[in-house]
């Protein structure tokens, strides 16, 4: 799993039709304090994900694991919207109230 930060939404008007109904966000990966640190990817909404929130998102065949996912042709997934990460005792990043 990698930690991304949603930065934005895909909207696709023709696709595969296993992809109908499935919210399409753009995650791009962060460091613990939430700062960018990689690329970006499309990744599948499973939780109901936001712009600007920290997520925990997979890829490759651990994508397809999710109930929203199964056997759909998607290659990344959101699986969580993180709430607190601490490292040792320190917390690094907390989600607005």
């Amino acid at each position: 799993m990698v930690l991304g930060k949603v930065i934005g939404t895909l909207v696709a008007s023709r696709k595969e039709p296993t992809l109908e109904g499935v919210k399409l966000l753009v995650v791009r990966a962060c460091d613990v304090d939430g700062n960018p640190t990689g690329g970006m990817v499309v990744a599948v909404d499973a939780v109901g994900a936001g712009l600007g929130e920290v997520v925990l998102y997979c890829s490759g065949s651990s994508a397809r694991q999710t109930q929203v996912t199964q056997n759909r042709p998607v290659d990344a997934t959101i699986m969580a919207i993180v709430d607190l990460v601490t490292v040792g005792d320190e917390q690094r990043y907390k989600k607005d109230a």
